[in-house]
């Protein structure tokens, strides 16, 4: 898709959609935008990618914003991914709870990167840009009854890496270097300085 400049004209459809159901988007989408929509993207997402876990983040979140996209022209659509990396080894949702104690497991101790892949797309203006931010969290040494306190408090099957900074982090985080809101799902920094380039502000909507 071609890319045209992209102040021309931002203001003329101020209507801008969120293709994710995140709950914690939504509630991070807020701090940057008063007024848009949700659009659940049913995009079908990719597990692997041969590029990487940040090629996979970046083609994921293309996935999500284009479906939407293509049946709303006129909008602004962002489309975004969050995952866990432990060296090239992808750690998403898991499944049980049992998943969500092996993957715990597997993070005790170690330093792991969080990456949020975003891709904003109008398609009447014939924008489409993709972002990619990253964070590096570092867990404590976790025991079992730790991660089974952890999970009494936090519902794992919903989160990348089966964990939730913003939820009893003193359980099980040791230190995080990088954008706190990247890893709880949407890097607010990034996109704030992105949209205001784009002349899509509070001000702007």
């Amino acid at each position: 898709m071609q890319i045209i400049d992209p102040k021309a004209n931002t203001k003329e459809h101020g209507i801008f959609i969120l293709g994710s159901g995140s709950p914690r988007r939504k509630e991070l989408l807020s701090q940057v935008l008063p007024d848009f929509k949700v659009i659940v993207s049913d995009a079908e997402e990719l597990t692997m990618h041969p590029d990487g876990p940040i090629a996979l983040v970046q083609e994921n979140a293309k996935l999500k914003a284009r479906s939407v996209a293509q049946l709303h022209p006129d909008c602004w659509v962002l489309g975004a991914d969050t995952l866990v990396a432990l060296n090239d080894r992808v750690l998403g949702k898991p499944k049980s709870i049992e998943e969500g104690c092996s993957m715990l497991r597997v993070l005790s101790g170690e330093t792991h990167t969080v990456s949020t892949g975003l891709c904003l797309i109008n398609v009447e203006k014939e924008y489409q840009v993709s972002k990619v931010d990253s964070s590096r969290v570092t867990f404590k040494q976790l025991t079992d009854p730790v991660i089974d306190q952890y999970f009494s408090e936090v519902n794992p099957l919903d989160k990348a890496g089966a964990y939730a900074i913003q939820t009893r982090p003193d359980l099980i985080i040791q230190k995080f270097e990088g954008s706190r809101t990247n890893v709880i799902g949407l890097p607010v920094e990034l996109l704030a300085g992105w949209l205001e380039d784009l002349g899509i502000t509070n001000d702007g909507q």
